[in-house]
């Protein structure tokens, strides 16, 4: 290695330490962390959730799998020639076994390099979730749907997929067991520090289906890998939290709703109807509009209805024909009427002011996810002349300042943007924490994103790089070193073969010799220095 290669190698260290720092360190140098209660103090939120938008986890369905046969046989290729009536048969059969070769060889890279691309994008998309959550630290982490790539893989690769997402994506986290999923579960917010490490998965249209689709076998599937469809869980403040006397304990409520099949034609209407019916037990099972004490966290999959121009998915349906069902066969927005129940029966709020509470209903938030570009609105009624005519409008929350007061109903919805690479690897921080002064649950959502697959793959294919000629460096140095070492061993072996001629006696006398000018002639040598000193006479 010459010596001007080392400017280079330390250019790449110096970059490969950069950038690398850089990617695990992301979410602090970009300023990424969870809004606190107030800003003079460190006092974290004491609800914190990680919201993660549709990873989509590809699989080997679009992997050539090598035990099928995919090159040319050679004893087929033999008998062909063997039978072959003319010499330009035979060219044109050796032509077409070419051919196929080609082609085989093509398609086994592009299997390799697909697998190459799995691999890394599983990486990639657990290299989110960890960094962010080693940095941020939150309490609650989420995955708003679309956990896997398509709802019509078999159960063998849904399988596959299933492990990869919990041994490779979210390595080291947690399924939520299957009694905290049943009936109302209830527990003090922040005692029990496992749900760190949980992960509350939510349905996606590729894991169970649109409503045209979905099954008793999928929603199966999807509850044995991932956890069911439909429940809800409930946290309420330490008592140490809670300044002064109230009425009741202040409680922030989970509700993770299947929206999949809210509207209609169903495949399967009993499904449907258990949708239903889990909104009517969580409607009838809720605190009084008017206890503002208590707040309501929505995680569905599908976005609410809103008007085109809204958000990048303007609303959508499509079906399937007849002969097929005639159920939803593709949505981007729930239908108004889906969304207006949900608006109106779990937030419980009403267009009517002589409704309880004045109709604001209750306290909350919608996160969702299916439009990967994210979107982030406010769902009101807008006042109008005649009360009864009054409908449910979405506006960008950023332009929606000047709505949000006490005297209107109105909620807002966060639709996550994908983690997906091609969306940046996006990843959302949603903060909630109670307000003594104004007794109730406030909110404040911030996203953090390291952006695409591309960055994560170049920062260590440099890291593996700047190793590799670090470590050549080292073995070239090494090797120079154990060289020149052998060179001086062999030069000092054959030193001490010339000085073994003379013994260290008659080194000695030889020495004491030139120093005094008097030399013993008796002896073998005497006559060496008899012809020395007879030369110079």
């Amino acid at each position: 290695m010459t010596t001007s290669s080392h400017p280079l190698l330390l250019l790449l260290v110096s970059l490969s330490l950069i950038l690398t720092v850089y990617l695990y360190t992301y979410p602090i140098v970009h300023g990424c962390g969870f809004s606190q209660p107030s800003k003079s103090s460190n006092e974290a939120a004491p609800f914190r959730l990680l919201a993660l938008g549709d990873p989509q986890l590809e699989g080997d369905s679009s992997v050539l799998r090598f035990d099928n046969g995919y090159l040319p046989s050679f004893e087929e290729l033999q008998q062909k020639l063997s039978t072959a009536d003319s010499l330009w048969q035979q060219i044109s059969i050796t032509r077409h076994a070419i051919s196929r070769l080609s082609s085989a060889i093509g398609r086994i890279l592009a299997s390799y390099r697909k697998r190459l691309d799995l691999w890394g994008n599983d990486y990639y998309l657990g290299h989110i979730y960890r960094t962010v959550q080693w940095v941020t630290r939150p309490t609650h982490v989420t995955v708003l749907g679309d956990l896997l790539g398509s709802q019509w893989i078999n159960d063998e690769e849904f399988g596959n997929r299933g492990q990869r997402y919990w041994q490779r994506v979210f390595k080291g986290s947690q399924k939520i067991k299957g009694e905290e999923m049943e009936g109302i579960h209830v527990e003090t917010l922040s005692k029990d520090t496992r749900w760190e490490q949980k992960i509350i998965n939510i349905a996606g249209n590729h894991d169970i289906g649109y409503a045209g689709d979905m099954n008793q076998e999928r929603i199966r599937r999807f509850g044995e890998t991932f956890g069911k469809v439909n429940w809800e869980t409930r946290f309420t403040l330490p008592s140490s939290e809670v300044n002064g006397v109230r009425s009741s304990v202040p409680e922030l409520r989970l509700i993770i709703l299947n929206s999949l099949n809210l509207d209609a034609p169903a495949a399967d209407p009993g499904l449907q109807r258990e949708s239903y019916k889990f909104i009517n037990d969580a409607i009838m099972a809720s605190r009084p509009v008017e206890d503002r004490t208590a707040a309501t966290i929505l995680l569905t999959h599908l976005p609410l209805h809103k008007e085109a121009g809204i958000c990048v998915d303007a609303p959508f349906f499509d079906f399937y024909p007849d002969e097929e069902g005639s159920g939803v066969k593709e949505q981007n927005h729930l239908s108004y009427d889906a969304s207006k129940g949900i608006l109106e029966g779990i937030f419980g709020m009403s267009r009517r002011h002589d409704a309880p509470g004045r109709g604001l209903g209750r306290n909350g938030v919608i996160l969702t996810g299916h439009d990967h570009e994210g979107c982030d609105v406010y769902h009101h009624i807008p006042t109008a002349t005649a009360q009864e005519s009054r409908s449910w409008k979405a506006e960008r929350w950023d332009t929606a300042m000047r709505l949000q007061n006490r005297t209107l109903p109105g909620i807002r919805e966060i639709t996550v943007r994908s983690m997906m690479g091609s969306f940046g690897g996006n990843a959302g921080l949603l903060s909630a924490w109670f307000d003594n002064e104004s007794s109730e649950w406030s909110f404040e959502y911030s996203t953090c994103s390291v952006g695409t697959q591309h960055i994560w793959w170049s920062i260590h294919v440099l890291d593996i790089a700047t190793l590799c000629l670090l470590l050549f460096v080292i073995a070239d140095k090494l090797l120079a070193y154990v060289t020149f070492s052998s060179i001086t061993t062999s030069l000092q072996s054959r030193h001490g073969k010339r000085s073994k001629h003379v013994s260290p006696e008659s080194g000695n006398e030889y020495s004491e010799a030139l120093t005094t000018g008097k030399f013993n002639h008796s002896g073998p040598s005497s006559g060496v220095i008899q012809r020395r000193q007879t030369s110079h006479t």
